[in-house]
């Protein structure tokens, strides 16, 4: 930690970038206090990474500045937060200050950006990993027993000495579900009974609908089947712990709300002490499924650091406003608000539309869609709300011409870019010469940088080879590339999906900005509420037998269209009266009761 007279900083060294072997040492040559004679900055060609002294360095960022591979960070923090270090992996790396308290028979939320430390908070819980309370020299590394000794006092203290009694039996559901088929060569359902320690499995099975997959191998699941076993799984467990990295990824709106509700089963039963812990991006899900939340801040892939836990309401609202009043602390510049749109019965007004559709159906295999015609304008994002399974990425195909609907039924011919659900990375070269190659000038147009490169942090990843991006960067990367291609249309699937709860906020913000002012017309699919409320100026809603026989409607306004789709739910929404975010009711409380007697299940006034 460096500590001046008006600021604490710290040094981050990224190991990935730094090649000391590849470069002329410039951090340590200019480096000011390396030239009175100290050594701040100790690093030769044959180091693995620099190494920075945070007692010698005084944050004049000349090493930031020199760095080729822009490898060095020195982050101002908002306060010290030396004394809170609760684990650290290493000098000038990752550090994580508090932990998050679990309690007895209520489910803990936690928000936060990628890279802030959820994960380490969720091993340290889970007992996989001694805390070591920024010890790192192996010489000096703690044990649980100077664990116990600095939470002494606290929550946490009665909760680790449980644990490590082997009082406490903690499970994970894993972050990455696609890996899963590597470990299991089986059945859905010898899987599951294998590991069953509960009598309702039959019950669980319905709940998470896998009874039409229960006989299928775990090898041949798709992502969305995947999360749904490996909630049942973990579920299926008898634990005292349960932690659960993002139960929602590939699920679509129905099975997230079946999914939190299988998760908050798991503390129905009161004469046991159960500690249910989620890692949750979409707001909405993770609101209706907690008690209380814990938010992470700080600076990705540098520090992060967990607040002390507040209600669900406050802790989002927290999360979105940037500030923690408790502790009068500004961790994000911007606010984000979900101001109500005025556009929200566009759908009943008079505007001339300039484009067309026909009514069209599309037969694959079994599966049949038929589409009601509809209209659209320009400055327009019209979102597609249904179940997986549904059509909504046959309707996307139609319109782009990919697919052709039975009978040869035309649709308009407009210059179509289009961002696909999958993506699946075949270009060898770095981001930057794929982002040249395939959209030329206007990648550099000062309006596209301003309005979509920047705050889609593309700057950070131009270097790095396309095939060894993670699954958000990806998702980033493609976003800009279809945005960046000249088209009067932009179909856009899923655009959240590997994104985390900071990184959907921003992305809805430059679509619908980049739409308004192109004066272009988007179709999007989304599974976050938050996100497709945020963006929709009207909405197709999807109804019928997925897999089977479903029909699109017409683009519809925003509350009629929302209020047809969450009716098909059973579910209610309401706004936030600080964020205005939209808000799950919980099932059959007043508020749920009430919407529903009125047949008002989107609640838009505040």
């Amino acid at each position: 930690m460096i500590k001046t007279d008006s600021l604490p900083r710290i040094a981050i060294v990224n190991p990935d970038k730094c090649k000391p072997n590849k470069c002329g040492l410039e951090c340590k040559k200019k480096c000011p206090v390396n030239l009175t004679g100290k050594l701040c900055i100790d690093v030769t060609k044959d180091s693995k990474t620099a190494n920075i002294s945070e007692i010698l360095c005084f944050g004049c960022n000349q090493c930031v500045k020199q760095c080729p591979f822009s490898a060095i960070q020195i982050i101002n923090l908002p306060k010290d937060l030396s004394k809170d270090i609760t684990h650290q992996y290493g000098s000038n790396s990752f550090r994580l200050h508090k932990l998050p308290i679990p309690r007895p028979n209520q489910v803990l939320g936690l928000v936060g950006t990628n890279g802030i430390g959820k994960s380490t908070a969720l091993k340290i819980l889970a007992g996989k990993l001694i805390p070591n309370l920024g010890n790192y020299e192996k010489s000096n590394i703690p044990n649980w027993a100077d664990v116990l000794l600095h939470f002494r006092g606290s929550e946490l203290q009665g909760y680790f000495t449980k644990l490590i009694e082997d009082k406490l039996i903690p499970i994970i559901k894993p972050q990455y579900v696609d890996q899963i088929p590597k470990a299991i060569n089986d059945t859905v359902i010898n899987a599951l009974t294998l590991k069953n320690q509960i009598n309702n499995l039959d019950d669980l099975c319905t709940q998470l609908d896998l009874n039409v997959i229960k006989e299928r191998n775990v090898r041949t699941l798709s992502g969305g089947e995947l999360q749904r076993f490996a909630i049942a799984m973990v579920c299926s467990r008898d634990a005292d712990i349960y932690l659960i990295d993002e139960p929602s990824s590939f699920l679509d709106i129905k099975q997230r709300l079946k999914a939190a509700l299988v998760i908050r089963n798991l503390i129905n039963d009161t004469s046991k002490q159960k500690y249910v812990i989620v890692v949750e991006h979409d707001l909405s899900v993770l609101d209706y499924l907690s008690d209380y939340i814990c938010v992470l801040w700080g600076k990705p892939s540098a520090y992060g650091c967990v607040t002390m836990p507040f209600s669900t309401k406050i802790g989002i609202n927290i999360f979105l406003d940037g500030f923690i009043p408790t502790e009068n602390l500004r961790f994000r510049e911007d606010q984000i608000s979900f101001k109500v749109s005025d556009n929200i019965d566009r759908g009943n007004d008079k505007i001339h539309r300039r484009y067309e559709y026909p009514n069209m159906t599309k037969t694959q295999g079994e599966f049949k869609l038929s589409v009601k015609s509809g209209s659209f304008t320009d400055s327009e994002i019209i979102v597609l709300l249904g179940e997986n399974g549904t059509g909504k990425t046959t309707f996307i195909k139609l319109l782009s011409g990919q697919l052709k609907a039975d009978n040869d039924i035309q649709v308009p011919e407009m210059k179509v870019s289009y961002k696909p659900q999958h993506i699946n990375p075949t270009n060898q070269s770095t981001v930057k010469n794929l982002l040249y190659d395939k959209l030329g000038a206007s990648f550099l147009h000062p309006q596209f940088q301003t309005d979509v490169v920047k705050p889609m942090m593309i700057e950070d990843l131009l270097d790095q080879n396309v095939k060894t991006l993670s699954g958000g960067e990806l998702q980033r990367v493609a976003i800009v590339l279809a945005l960046g291609k000249p088209a009067d249309i932009y179909l856009i699937d899923e655009p959240s999906a590997y994104l985390d709860s900071e990184q959907r906020i921003i992305t809805a913000k430059v679509i619908k900005r980049f739409i308004l002012h192109a004066k272009k017309t988007a179709f999007i699919v989304e599974h976050d509420f938050i996100m497709a409320t945020y963006l929709a100026d009207r909405v197709v809603v999807y109804e019928g037998i997925p897999s089977v026989n479903c029909t699109a409607s017409e683009p519809q306004s925003l509350l009629t269209g929302m209020n047809s789709f969450l009716k098909q739910l059973e579910i209610t929404f309401r706004r936030d009266n600080e964020s205005f975010r939209p808000r799950i009711n919980k099932n059959m409380s007043q508020m749920d009761r009430e919407q529903k007697m009125s047949g008002n299940y989107f609640h838009n006034d505040v």
